[in-house]
């Protein structure tokens, strides 16, 4: 049997707000793309941010482990760019081409495609055509291709709410307030998510046009969680939790819905596995086969998350497991909300002027994800989950030793060449400080164990 094409499809900030997931939110070409394959309910991102989830999805590493510990625009690098998928892919007789949206290189040239699609922004707009063109260019090559088609959809800035409806009505994600303002954000969101829905059935279509569906893997999913305050740049499951669905070979098929938890981290061992590719000796993820074939109920005793940088310095771990979160803040000196870290919108005014900026975080929280969905109460120093506690820290330190993180050294210092905002800062959008400005500083304070921005 041939190996199939891979079609990746990703979003920019969409978390789980789509149709087939329960949200009032229309996306009737997601919908179909469900009811065709498989979708996880229960599928997270290695990092709640852009560059970090991306590098770890596309080299089936922890994000640290890819060096993406902040964002590709703001100067980070991947440490071993030759991990990179289409480096794998063509390695193993595939051709690879890249269109839109890829966020985890400043040169894309060296994330190892074929070719790079020339486009003039990584909107659905231009994104879509694109692809569409490049898939019936393909199909007669007789050699199976990989291609990443990324939209910029649903990132913000949105778009103006669609209609007078959607702005009135619009419910705002559960842990924000509902105000005219916040329903107005909702409804731009769903402006967004409506025009990514359109380019992901146009090259569904493309796909159907040119003969390609049954011999074709879709991936669809997202970075991380919705740009909303406590979402995005969160190691709460709205800042992680991401949508994934996967239609086509090796059993992703007939609309079914898997509850198992899942990592992006999965998606390389399974590509590897249905195109009869040996894994890399890298990879921490495992096939999802398993899951699909009925094999296994779960898949993962334990999920681990993690930020270090977005805007600015943050550091965090997380460990998840089917019930229970543990998150542990690893900068003892700003216990209150790295402001910066939060992209600005209507909902984040709303937060503001409520005196949320004022409102301290704990060091270390631990949740029962199964009687608090939504994270809100912290038993950290509950007696009854003291030995839940125990071993969540002990398989959280054990991660961090297997896979070298760095925050083991302590504080993290600005890569050289990279920029950030500094902690006192709001908004993202404020004047960056280039760490080699203040290099010597910075290492000083490092050795001393207290890194600190000016």
């Amino acid at each position: 049997m041939a190996p199939p094409n891979v079609l990746y499809v990703h979003s920019h900030d969409t978390g789980r707000y789509v149709q087939p997931y329960g949200y009032p939110v229309p996306t009737p070409n997601i919908q179909h793309l469900a009811d065709q394959g498989v979708l996880f309910r229960q599928a997270f991102s290695a990092a709640p941010v852009c560059s970090g989830s991306r590098a770890a999805l596309l080299t089936g590493q922890c994000t640290h482990a890819t060096g993406m510990i902040g964002l590709a625009h703001r100067g980070y690098r991947l440490t071993h760019p030759e991990r990179h998928i289409a480096y794998l892919l063509r390695a193993g007789g595939y051709w690879t081409g890249l269109i839109g949206e890829q966020h985890v290189s400043a040169d894309p040239a060296e994330l190892g495609y074929h070719t790079v699609v020339e486009v003039d922004s990584t909107k659905v707009g231009d994104v879509a055509p694109a692809a569409t063109r490049l898939i019936a260019e393909r199909a007669p090559a007789g050699e199976p291709f990989f291609l990443s088609v990324g939209f910029f959809e649903t990132h913000r800035e949105y778009f103006e709410p669609s209609s007078i409806r959607d702005a009135l009505y619009s419910r705002p994600p559960e842990n924000i307030v509902d105000t005219p303002m916040t329903r107005r954000d909702m409804a731009s969101f769903k402006a967004s998510a409506r025009s990514l829905d359109q380019g992901v059935g146009a090259v569904l279509e493309a796909l159907e046009e040119n003969s390609l569906v049954d011999d074709t893997l879709v991936i669809l999913t997202t970075d991380h969680g919705l740009a909303f305050p406590d979402a995005k740049a969160t190691l709460f499951d709205r800042g992680t939790g991401v949508m994934l669905l996967i239609r086509g070979p090796g059993g992703f098929e007939r609309g079914r819905v898997i509850d198992s938890l899942v990592s992006h981290l999965d998606l390389i061992p399974t590509i590897c596995e249905i195109a009869a590719i040996d894994p890399p000796d890298w990879l921490e993820g495992l096939s999802l086969l398993p899951l699909v074939r009925g094999e296994q109920e779960e898949l993962h005793e334990e999920l681990f998350s993690e930020l270090t940088y977005h805007a600015a310095y943050e550091p965090q771990r997380a460990v998840r497991t089917v019930r229970y979160k543990y998150i542990r803040r690893y900068d003892e000196r700003h216990p209150v909300r790295v402001l910066a870290n939060v992209d600005d919108g209507l909902s984040k005014d709303v937060m503001l002027a409520s005196g949320w900026a004022d409102v301290s975080l704990p060091m270390e929280a631990l949740y029962d994800v199964w009687l608090d969905p939504s994270e809100g109460t912290n038993r950290i120093d509950d007696p009854a989950l003291a030995g839940v506690l125990s071993d969540l820290k002990e398989r959280l330190h054990g991660w961090m030793v297997r896979t070298d993180d760095p925050l083991l050294q302590g504080a993290v210092p600005p890569a050289e060449g990279t920029f950030y905002n500094t902690l006192d800062q709001i908004s993202p959008s404020d004047p960056t400080t280039p760490s080699t400005t203040h290099s010597r500083t910075l290492t000083r304070r490092v050795r001393n164990g207290a890194f600190q921005s000016d």
